[in-house]
C-alpha cells in the first residue's frame, strides 16, 4: 500500500464504529436507489435489481472514498494514496504482472484435472463467455480491491496507530476479513476450513502484490480479477469437470467450486506468499 506517513494533526484517526458502518451504510443506499424498479420496472427478475442495486452501493462509493480519505485520512490526494492514481505505463505492467500470475496459478489446477482425468479439455468457447469472464476480471477485481486492498487495509492501519507496525498487522487483519466474507459455512466444517485458508492467503497475497507494485492497486486487480474471470471462462467453455471431481482438486462447493478451497489451491497460493517473502516486511522497511 502506500507509504504510511507519521501522524500529524491533519490526519485523523478513525473511529471503528465509522470504520464498521462505512460499507453497510452504502450497501443500504445501493439498494434505496434500486427500490423504484420494482415499481418501474416489476418483469424484472430479483437477480438482476440485485445487482442493480450492489452496482448503484459501488457507485456511491466511489463518490464518498475522495470525500472519506481527505476528511478523515488527511490525504489531500486520495486516489494516489488509493494506489489508483498512477502514470498508464505503471499501472498497465503491474495489471499485467498480476493478471499473468493468475493465468499461472488456474493453469496448475487446470493440468491437475486433465492429468487426474477429472476433466476434459473442450475449448468451447464463445463471445457470452467471453464477455462475462472480462466483466468479473475488471467489475470483482476493481471493486474488492479498492474495497479490501485499499481503503480497508488503509483504514485498519490508521485505526491500529498508523505506523509501520500497524499496517503490518492491519495487512493481516484485512485478509482475515476478507476470508471471512468470502468462505460460505454451509458446505461443512472442512470444507469451511479449506475456503477459510485459501482466502485468507489469497487476501495476503494481493496485498504483497500491492506492495511489490510500490502501492499502486493495479496488480491486484489483475491478479484478483484474472483468477474470477479466468476460472469461469475455465468452467464455462475451456474445460468439462466431471461429476463427482474430489474438492481438493477443484475445492469445495460442487458446481460452485472454488479452486482456492481445495489442496492445490493452497499449494499454488503457498508458492506464491513464499516468492513474495521479501515484501512481508512493513512497506517503509521494505522501502527504505
Amino acid at each position: 500500500m502506500a507509504p504510511l506517513r507519521d501522524p500529524t494533526p491533519e490526519r485523523c484517526k478513525p473511529r471503528w464504529i465509522a470504520t464498521l458502518l462505512y460499507i453497510p451504510l452504502l450497501y443500504v443506499g445501493g439498494w434505496l436507489l434500486a427500490l423504484p424498479l420494482a415499481v418501474l420496472a416489476p418483469q424484472l427478475p430479483l437477480e438482476q435489481r440485485s445487482l442493480i442495486g450492489t452496482a448503484a452501493a459501488f457507485a456511491l462509493l466511489l463518490l464518498t472514498l475522495p470525500w472519506r480519505l481527505r476528511r478523515v485520512w488527511g490525504e489531500p490526494h486520495p486516489w494516489q494514496a488509493l494506489g489508483l492514481a498512477r502514470p498508464a505505463p505503471i499501472a498497465g505492467r503491474a495489471f499485467l504482472r498480476g493478471l499473468i500470475k493468475a493465468l499461472l496459478l488456474l493453469l496448475v489446477v487446470a493440468m491437475v484435472m486433465l492429468a487426474s482425468g477429472h476433466a476434459r479439455w473442450s475449448g468451447n468457447l464463445n463471445g457470452g463467455v467471453l464477455l462475462n469472464g472480462l466483466a468479473l476480471l475488471l467489475g470483482v477485481g476493481l471493486a474488492e480491491e479498492l474495497l479490501f486492498r485499499s481503503w480497508l487495509w488503509g483504514e485498519l492501519a490508521l485505526e491500529l496507530g498508523g505506523n509501520p507496525r500497524a499496517d503490518q498487522r492491519a495487512m493481516v487483519l484485512q485478509a482475515v476479513l476478507f476470508s471471512l466474507v468470502h468462505t460460505r459455512f454451509n458446505l461443512g466444517p472442512l470444507a469451511s476450513v479449506g475456503l477459510l485458508g485459501g482466502l485468507g492467503m489469497l487476501g495476503l497475497a494481493l496485498a504483497l502484490q500491492r506492495r511489490a507494485d510500490g502501492g499502486a492497486l493495479h496488480g491486484a486487480i489483475g491478479l484478483h480479477g484474472g483468477l474470477v474471470g479466468g476460472w469461469f471462462v475455465l468452467q464455462n467453455g475451456l474445460l468439462t469437470i466431471a461429476p463427482g471431481t474430489p474438492a481438493w482438486i477443484q475445492g469445495p462447493g460442487g458446481a460452485f467450486a472454488n479452486p482456492l478451497g481445495g489442496l492445490i489451491g493452497w499449494c499454488a497460493l503457498a508458492v506464491l506468499l513464499t516468492a513474495r517473502r521479501r515484501w512481508w516486511r512493513p512497506f517503509s522497511a521494505a522501502h527504505p
